[in-house]
């Protein structure tokens, strides 16, 4: 077993002793890139902040083309790069209102840069100062590589977002397999995004689920859906969260929907017709 493998395996032991920490760490991955994965990390990452009120810290992990920036409107001069040549990772740290947020990086300048960027080295890094959050949200990059497996695997639970589309389904399968297989790794969560039909979104999620049961005897849990919804294209023209440019939008209900599961807390709502715009959608849509 190599040194890297060791220390993995040794942070996963950290990660499940409860004293070793407070903020509850959370992975956002893909098995493919298209698919809406960092508009949910980031609007995710704002409702539990804003809407929850939670200490929430969003770190974009996407190696090299790192966009988190783009979808908040802040400036990339301060990242990962900077972190990984000594920089105290406090002195990173950016802000969007009431989140914190540690910026990855776009473009790759040089072989070495790709060498320094060690994920544990991140990792235990955020445990230092994990005491001032509740919640840490890892945005990895699409795809299976080393570094999303170590940002998966380091934390307390990975949400999958996936698409109504076989390629998307099939490499989401595909990424959850991987966790399992080299890790036995069990903590996942599903979210169908893109969602045209309720009925056909929460279906493709129970197949992937009974897949999963079948061939590896776990059942990732469902988070939740996301429906299709243009201004999240229009959001992202604007440079900032769907939930802040359209906060009735039914995509951003649905976020709260999942926020609201995650932290076990009651929504607070933001006008009378909260629930009421949501099963409309769904009930429509459906």
């Amino acid at each position: 077993m190599n040194i890297q493998a060791e220390k993995l395996i040794e942070l996963v032991k950290e990660r499940h002793n409860p004293k070793k920490r407070r903020a509850k760490f959370i992975c956002v991955a893909s098995g493919k890139g298209g698919v809406g994965k960092t508009n949910f990390s980031v609007n995710f990452s704002y409702v539990l902040a804003d809407v929850f009120d939670k200490k929430v810290l969003l770190l974009d992990g996407d190696v090299g083309l790192g966009n988190v920036h783009v979808l908040l409107g802040l400036r990339p001069d301060r990242n990962l790069k900077m972190l990984m040549k000594g920089v105290d990772i406090q002195e990173l740290i950016q802000h969007f209102e009431k989140l914190d947020v540690l910026l990855g990086f776009s473009g790759i300048d040089t072989f070495q840069e790709l060498e320094d960027l060690d994920v544990i080295t991140v990792i235990n890094k955020l445990e230092k100062i994990s005491d001032n959050y509740d919640f840490i949200i890892l945005d990895a990059s699409a795809g299976i590589n080393e570094n999303v497996l170590k940002f998966a695997v380091s934390s307390d639970t990975t949400y999958v977002v996936t698409v109504p589309e076989p390629t998307a389904i099939t490499d989401a399968y595909a990424l959850i397999k991987s966790l399992y297989k080299l890790y036995n790794y069990e903590n996942i969560k599903l979210v169908a995004n893109m969602c045209r039909n309720k009925n056909e979104c929460f279906s493709i999620l129970e197949r992937i689920t009974a897949s999963c049961e079948k061939f590896f005897s776990f059942r990732p849990k469902t988070a939740g859906i996301l429906p299709e919804s243009s201004n999240v294209k229009l959001s992202v023209k604007y440079r900032e969260p769907v939930a802040t440019a359209f906060p009735s939008d039914p995509y951003t209900l649905a976020i709260k929907e999942i926020a609201s599961l995650e932290t076990g807390e009651v929504i607070r709502e933001d006008s009378p017709g909260f629930w009421s715009k949501l099963k409309k959608f769904f009930k429509v849509k459906g």
